[in-house]
């Protein structure tokens, strides 16, 4: 399936979406993206997951840094925060601790997440704030049209690379397992269907969770890590890996040239949220 074409069960899902009385997830305002992009693939994932769960559209916030991917709150029918770049969890995080019944998606891309938002990632992974960030990885500056960003490749030429890149890309997935995240996936654009279940999963847990989406810049990146090599590449994780097993998770995030799709880690513990509540019978005691 071409990662422009709509599955069918998209249509089947907003029929009784209408049916029931519920309110479309999808917006009137179009995706601005390039033609091509994977973008579009993350959008219909994020509105079928909030139909499938059957998410009230008045109780879910999407959040927003700066770049292509920041968009991300235009094009759907929920409310939305789009606020500065690499700013987006410090904003997210603020959102669910000032109301926990919100469901709270942030956005953004590995420029905004990982470049000026960085020092905010292992914070919010640590805390296991009850959100989740869905990370867009295109490695590439697109909105300012082609800079190097911390996951391009070596050897990418840009305009601030005119003589190629000689910096190995970061890998985002060791960093937030490591940082403490307690839900860590990674999905492929060019595969929706996979993509929609991976953001549905995503939402379930209750802590802190991280989807890095593998989504090649069709514009800009001139490498061999195009949509057709890249979906030659990608695999599934083993039928037999634990993803109770921190290590296993790890050992899998470091290839990265067939990287691996599906859920890496899980852990249930205590959210923000939850230990705000203890601080609050502390100091509260027999007052309440």
């Amino acid at each position: 399936m071409s990662i422009l074409e709509k599955p069918v069960f998209v249509d089947v899902k907003l029929r009784e979406v209408k049916e029931s009385g519920r309110l479309d997830y999808r917006s009137r305002s179009l995706p601005t993206w390039c033609p091509g992009c994977g973008y579009f693939s993350i959008v219909e994932g994020v509105t079928s997951a909030c139909n499938e769960m059957g998410i009230n559209r008045d109780n879910a916030v999407v959040v927003s840094g700066i770049g292509c991917s920041s968009r991300f709150p235009f094009f759907v029918n929920l409310f939305g925060f789009h606020t500065l770049h690499g700013r987006v969890l410090p904003v997210a995080t603020g959102i669910k601790t000032a109301n926990n019944k919100l469901t709270v998606i942030a956005v953004g891309g590995d420029g905004d997440g990982f470049a000026i938002g960085g020092g905010h990632v292992p914070h919010a992974a640590k805390r296991n704030v009850d959100i989740t960030y869905l990370l867009f990885d295109n490695g590439i500056y697109g909105l300012t049209k082609g800079q190097t960003s911390p996951t391009s490749a070596v050897g990418l030429r840009t305009s601030t690379t005119p003589f190629e890149n000689p910096e190995r890309p970061l890998n985002p997935l060791m960093m937030v397992l490591t940082y403490g995240a307690s839900w860590v996936g990674q999905s492929y654009a060019g595969r929706p269907d996979h993509l929609r279940e991976m953001i549905t999963q995503a939402v379930a847990h209750r802590g802190f969770s991280y989807l890095h989406i593998l989504s090649p810049c069709v514009t800009f990146d001139k490498t061999s890590k195009t949509y057709v090599n890249l979906g030659q590449a990608v695999r599934e994780l083993p039928p037999d890996h634990d993803s109770s097993n921190l290590m296993a998770a790890l050992e899998q995030a470091q290839d990265t040239e067939t990287p691996a799709i599906g859920l890496f880690y899980q852990q249930f513990r205590p959210t923000l949220a939850d230990t705000f509540d203890k601080v609050i019978a502390k100091a509260t005691g027999d007052k309440g």
